[in-house]
């Protein structure tokens, strides 16, 4: 602004100058005849730098008014870009269409901070099943391995105690028995060479 004025006062300035030189080239005019081709030439060479300086001035006006357009140009490219850097990094995401491809679905553009803000409750009461499921299986898991030692464990009981009874009814028949009194010398004990007798007591 300043320069603007400075070059309207400088216009102003030359305009007056240039009035005031055509009323003294009047009257030079009307002193002296002879001198009038040397003026004319004079005052066409002043005018001529006049208006030279005045294309001057002009072209610099101009050009100073390309820069300031080339600078509100670039400041306004530098503003767009700043706002498209912004949008783009927003933390609140863009609405995602309601139409779901498979390109989507396996680009997994469909897990958003939205929807998982959205769908918090459904995803925990997934994570907890999926949990007490796990929890349960090696539980089950567990214990099946416990039935199994544990019917190891009775099977071989079981032969155990069937391998002693038979032993036991090995030992206890009648001839083993007799083997084992003649075997031990100090037994006193005999088998009976008589059937035994039945002795009733009256009441």
């Amino acid at each position: 602004m300043n320069e603007d004025n400075i070059v309207l006062n400088l216009n102003e300035k030359a305009k007056k100058e240039e009035a005031h030189e055509q009323l003294s080239a009047g009257a030079e005019e009307l002193v002296e005849r002879p001198h009038d081709d040397a003026l004319n030439e004079s005052m066409k060479e002043r005018r001529s730098e006049e208006t030279k300086e005045r294309s001057k001035r002009k072209e610099g006006k101009e050009t100073r008014k390309d820069e300031e357009t080339k600078e509100q140009d670039t400041a306004g490219e530098q503003i767009s870009l700043q706002e498209a850097i912004k949008e783009q990094a927003r933390e609140d995401e863009q609405p995602q269409s309601a139409n779901f491809t498979l390109r989507k679905i396996l680009g997994g553009d469909w897990l958003t901070a939205d929807f998982l803000r959205r769908q918090i409750g459904v995803i925990l009461l997934i994570v907890g099943f999926t949990i007490v499921y796990i929890s349960n299986r090696y539980s089950c898991q567990k214990d099946m391995l416990e039935i199994d030692r544990l019917n190891a464990e009775l099977t071989d009981a079981k032969y155990k105690a069937l391998s002693s009874s038979s032993e036991l009814t090995e030992k206890c028949r009648e001839s083993n028995v007799l083997d084992l009194l003649r075997n031990n010398k100090d037994s006193v004990l005999k088998v009976a060479n008589q059937p035994p007798y039945i002795i009733n007591i009256p009441q």
